[in-house]
């Protein structure tokens, strides 16, 4: 059975519930997590009000675009093309995914405007490898449709800043979406911090953070869902970690892509 939404209207970060329950205990998270190819569905106690999404590589796909456009930002403050510092700094990159692209940055160059420019760099980088469009992950659409249909608000997050994060919506037709679009801004931390999943609940003026799902395809999304205490967290295979790194980091569930997160929640 469903439990309709409220009809409550948020009004902050781009504004424009109460559907299908999932269990928040431990012990149910465990005896329900499936692998990557069947979700296993979620017993209903409490009502999910909100469903928080990642962009690249978890509804966007991303083919190594962001590792090109960090490559780009490396070369512009001069860390040089081959070896072991190069290796050193994509290496975390690549473990660092989904967090704020300008913490990444302070925490590879540090001061002196380094981390500034490397991430101006990146930007821009990153706007041009886009420029020709980019594409949607399969059935990322048809689930943000599902869950607004049911009366679920939905929300994306990301790591990008916000003039980056708009160009990808425009590019993909996606300024509707969604009903609340978060980015890092200077009172706003990036992930892992919990601020973004937490500035969405408010937003979306959710009950009880119990009710709200994260879903990302990296260890950070899932470390930002376990600080925020929302009630689930989603992995998908689509983007830059593993299954087992997922599950490392405290991922309730593992699913292939976005597309099952429909059959997760409401088949029975």
């Amino acid at each position: 059975m469903f439990t309709w939404g409220s009809g409550k209207s948020p009004e902050l970060v781009y504004t424009r519930g109460e559907g299908m329950g999932m269990n928040t205990s431990a012990n149910s998270r465990t005896a329900n997590q499936g692998d990557g190819n069947s979700p296993v569905p979620v017993a209903v106690t409490t009502s999910v009000e909100l469903v928080i999404f990642d962009m690249a590589g978890t509804t966007v796909v991303d083919d190594g675009l962001v590792t090109q456009a960090f490559d780009a930002a490396a070369t512009a403050i001069g860390v040089p093309a081959e070896g072991e510092e190069r290796e050193r700094a994509r290496q975390y990159v690549l473990d660092t995914m989904g967090q704020s692209k300008i913490a990444v940055f302070r925490a590879l160059f540090g001061a002196d405007g380094a981390a500034e420019t490397a991430n101006a760099e990146f930007e821009r980088a990153y706007g041009d490898l886009i420029a020709g469009g980019v594409e949607p992950v399969a059935g990322a659409a048809e689930t943000f449709s599902d869950l607004r249909t049911r009366g679920i608000a939905t929300a994306f997050t990301t790591g990008f800043s916000p003039a980056t994060q708009q160009r990808i919506l425009r590019s993909l037709g996606w300024t509707d979406a969604v009903d609340h679009v978060l980015a890092p801004t200077a009172g706003l931390r990036g992930r892992p911090f919990p601020d973004l999943v937490l500035a969405a609940a408010l937003t979306a003026q959710v009950d009880d953070l119990a009710n709200v799902i994260v879903v990302g395809d990296t260890s950070s999304d899932i470390e930002t869902a376990r600080r925020a205490r929302a009630g689930l967290s989603v992995g998908v295979l689509t983007g830059a970690h593993d299954e087992a790194t997922l599950r490392a980091a405290g991922a309730d569930h593992v699913l292939s892509s976005v597309a099952d997160l429909s059959t997760l929640l409401f088949t029975t």
